[in-house]
């Protein structure tokens, strides 16, 4: 445990859990993006299961560094192309992504030119939804612990950053997901990082990769923009909402 608290281990810590936080955006958007099918409680419930199975899948995958390890070694070559079990399940979880999007955006497009009650919600079962979620949490682990292992030398620290950061991610998850279900733009936004995600994860999965720098530019560049577009749109509400309450006394009397 000395270890742990000399400089060296102590700004590897805090550099590797902002990391890690940094690289669960995606898990967290991707578990408000599906849990919104589910009311109340059990939203809540399927929320705090997500990132309670995502705690659970790195701790486990950090405890199997040596199998960690393996997931990198070649199972068969294609000319230039080396596929390991990494490639592989990097690439299925990238495809589930860009099917998962592109479903929900047909969904939501249709529901809105259709705007019937029937259409509104489709039925999902909390143990759907978490299996999904389950499923998702392996793929965006790999990445995490990848990033864990490269930045830190002793396991204890890798442990504590992904602890910290996941608490991090379980007191803000309520948070995003009722502002990204609250703001329809916000809602499509986060839909449009599934599909970035996913493509990045398939690109990665070819042996291309896409440093990470420039996906998150993009996804904050978007979001910053689009949160300035609400605030406008904020400020021009307020003075019609203003005169309506001026008016509604004069028409009273």
């Amino acid at each position: 445990m000395e270890a742990f608290f000399t400089p060296e281990a102590l700004s590897s810590f805090a550099v590797l859990t902002i990391l890690e936080i940094v690289l669960g955006i995606d898990n967290l958007v991707f578990i408000s993006i599906l849990s919104e099918r589910l009311q109340g409680n059990e939203r809540k419930l399927a929320q705090r299961l997500g990132l309670g199975f995502a705690l659970v899948t790195r701790l486990l995958f950090l405890w199997t560094l040596a199998w960690i390890a393996h997931l990198h070694t070649p199972l068969f070559v294609i000319g230039t192309l080396s596929v390991s079990w990494r490639s592989l399940i990097l690439i299925a979880g990238g495809l589930f992504l860009l099917i998962k999007g592109t479903l929900e955006i047909h969904r939501k497009v249709e529901n809105r030119l259709e705007n019937t009650e029937s259409t509104q919600k489709i039925p999902a079962t909390i143990s759907f939804v978490v299996a999904q979620i389950a499923i998702m949490d392996i793929v965006f682990s790999i990445d995490s612990i990848v990033t864990a292992i490269g930045m830190a030398k002793h396991v204890e620290i890798m442990i504590a950053a992904v602890i910290v950061s996941m608490i991090i991610m379980v007191l803000a998850v309520n948070q995003v997901s009722d502002f990204i279900n609250n703001n329809p733009t916000i809602k499509m936004l986060a839909l449009s990082f599934l599909l970035l995600i996913g493509m990045s994860l398939v690109a990665e999965g070819f042996s291309f990769e896409i440093p990470k720098g420039y996906i998150y530019f993009a996804m904050f560049f978007s979001l910053f923009v689009e949160l300035i577009n609400i605030w406008v749109q904020g400020k021009k509400a307020l003075p019609q909402n203003a005169s309506h309450e001026t008016r509604s006394p004069g028409e009273k009397q």
